[in-house]
């Protein structure tokens, strides 16, 4: 009996909620299910817009085509893709976003982080896998009602692209 009992008690602790998440308010402008939902959403959807980098450098090329860099202000202005404009992913809002990229949300959009190249070194070291910059701002973007982005999948040594470094 005593042993159900403990047994029972470790139980309820192990699955219990901390009473600081049992007391927070709700927040209605923070929405972590319909996050998750829109991840599930934008899923299939940005897999079928993962493109190499020969496809990627071509359609840069489209008409209206926006390459987008999302890292910090400090970390572009220390290199970059030639071409490329910064919006830093923690900007983004509805008015930044159409401010640089203009009212047209289906012009094409084309991203990529520190994960697609080989380098590992200032300014694109290397992120956890998970938390590589294209998830997050793949996710946004289509989120905020940009229709047409397009990631880079290839993973590229700076030097074997036109690769703007600072002076």
């Amino acid at each position: 009996m005593r042993q159900s009992i403990i047994l029972l008690a470790a139980t309820a602790c192990a699955t219990a909620t901390p009473a600081v998440a049992q007391d927070a308010p709700e927040n209605p402008l923070i929405d972590y299910p319909g996050f998750a939902e829109l991840t599930l959403e934008v899923a299939p959807f940005r897999e079928g817009r993962r493109i190499p980098l020969a496809q990627f450098l071509a359609k840069a090329q489209e008409e209206g085509a926006i390459i987008l860099d999302t890292r910090s202000a400090a970390a572009f202005a220390a290199g970059h893709m030639a071409g490329a404009i910064n919006l830093p992913f923690s900007d983004f809002t509805d008015d930044k976003l159409r401010k640089v990229l203009g009212e047209d949300t289906s012009r094409p959009i084309l991203i990529y982080c520190n994960n697609n190249f080989s380098d590992n070194a200032a300014p694109v070291v290397s992120k956890r896998a998970p938390l590589a910059l294209n998830i997050p701002t793949f996710i946004n973007l289509y989120g905020y009602g940009y229709t047409n982005i397009w990631e880079l999948a290839d993973v590229v040594a700076t030097g074997d692209i036109d690769w703007v470094a600072a002076p």
